[in-house]
């Protein structure tokens, strides 16, 4: 059996503190928890140093701010938490998780002006995200969900209340023996998996969903750049359901995906082709470089 997150050996940093791994908890009428007023970001350190660090420490505050809650830390006093997280964990590749809610206070109605904002990192060991798929090919399902209008909630922030249908979702992909399952979004374009960017070959050419309504990730945006400088032509646009059809390859992009081959969504089927091989390796390269 999985060794449970709720129980291991180690600590956490809570509110400036490096807490007893198992004593890291919140009240039961903590805001976030019934009304998801909550962000969090995902990094991976490799070789003893966080990739983008600072990246996904701007990134948390902007998604704070999205959602009304003031972080009580500046990004610097993010990075030395994150850097003190790290090292307490004694590892040297690790996933990092650093999360910030509105806890229990005065208020407990949608509400939540007066109840203090508190920020939590925490640090374990995480392998590769999608298992073997890296060799063969993540198989994705199609979910019946859509990614939502940006005028029905703040869609380029990393809130957890945004991953309610991602868990749904891959819940149904995993019950049909798929790693994941890709989203369309509210006007029917392809948009990303449950929690990863896609990109797809056609010919000389990488097409990829234009970031208009979901989270424009920060790998994603290292693989563009990464892609750019070998002079592949990358085409950010809305692309229809059916153009899978003609594309011949595919991958996906996330910080715990890091860059993942794809070989099937729905119907539609993908060779692990060079490209596809050339930047996963190219991006293992990176992030310990």
């Amino acid at each position: 059996m999985a060794e449970s997150y709720d129980d291991r050996d180690g600590v956490i940093w809570m509110d400036g503190v490096l807490t007893p791994w198992r004593d890291a908890k919140v009240h039961i009428l903590t805001h976030a928890m019934h009304y998801a007023s909550s962000v969090f970001e995902g990094e991976r350190a490799y070789n003893g140093k966080i990739f983008k660090s600072r990246e996904h420490s701007e990134r948390l505050i902007f998604s704070a701010n999205q959602l009304d809650i003031p972080i009580p830390f500046t990004v610097d006093e993010i990075e030395a938490a994150k850097q003190e997280a790290l090292a307490a964990s004694g590892l040297q590749d690790a996933y990092v998780r650093a999360v910030v809610w509105r806890g229990s206070g005065p208020d407990m109605g949608v509400s939540s002006a007066r109840n203090p904002v508190h920020m939590a990192i925490a640090v374990w060991a995480w392998g590769a995200y999608y298992g073997d798929a890296k060799m063969k090919g993540a198989k994705l399902d199609i979910s019946k969900w859509k990614r939502p209008s940006p005028e029905t909630i703040p869609v380029h922030a990393k809130a957890a209340g945004l991953y309610m249908i991602c868990t749904m979702s891959k819940h149904a992909a995993e019950a049909k023996g798929c790693s994941d399952s890709m989203f369309m979004d509210y006007r029917g374009y392809v948009a990303e998996a449950t929690g990863a960017n896609v990109f797809f070959v056609k010919g000389d050419e990488v097409h990829t969903p234009k970031p208009d309504c979901f989270l424009n990730g920060i790998t994603r945006q290292t693989v563009i750049g990464m892609l750019k400088e070998r002079q592949v032509p990358v085409i950010e646009r809305h692309i229809e359901p059916g153009e899978m059809e003609s594309f011949e390859q595919c991958w996906l992009t996330g910080t715990a995906a890091e860059v993942t081959p794809v070989g099937q969504i729905g119907d539609y089927n993908f060779e692990v082709g060079k490209l596809t091989r050339d930047i996963a390796e190219a991006y293992e390269t990176l992030v310990r470089e």
